[in-house]
């Protein structure tokens, strides 16, 4: 994804949402929590599973799902005047240096504990 797809992604959602006049019910508190029950509904699909994998008849709303937690923390970064892209960025840097491939590979390891 592009920085210029993911800002289109915001500008849209900023309009759905103004012409719904929904953005006074976009307060942070509310964000975080709608954030994470569309988390929750991603696990959803993995629930009663014994083979770690969704079901078969859930799959299907595998995108839906990921989608709304997408939707969700575009809202939140916009609230916040966050640039995803830049966030990420740092934040795989910050990754390399606590998980060094010589450390790290193969491993599920904490950094902590490398």
């Amino acid at each position: 994804m592009t920085e210029d797809n993911l800002n289109a992604l915001q500008a849209r959602i900023n309009k759905f949402c103004t012409e719904r006049d929904w953005s006074q019910f976009h307060d942070p508190k509310n964000l975080a929590i709608s954030l994470q029950l569309e988390a929750a509904e991603v696990l959803e699909l993995f629930q009663w599973t014994k083979d770690n994998q969704a079901k078969e008849t859930r799959v299907d709303k595998m995108p839906a799902e990921l989608a709304d937690v997408f939707y969700w923390t575009l809202l939140m970064a916009n609230y916040y005047d966050i640039d995803l892209v830049s966030a990420l960025n740092t934040k795989m840097d910050k990754n390399e240096e606590k998980y060094p491939i010589e450390k790290a590979v193969g491993k599920s390891d904490k950094y902590t504990e490398l």
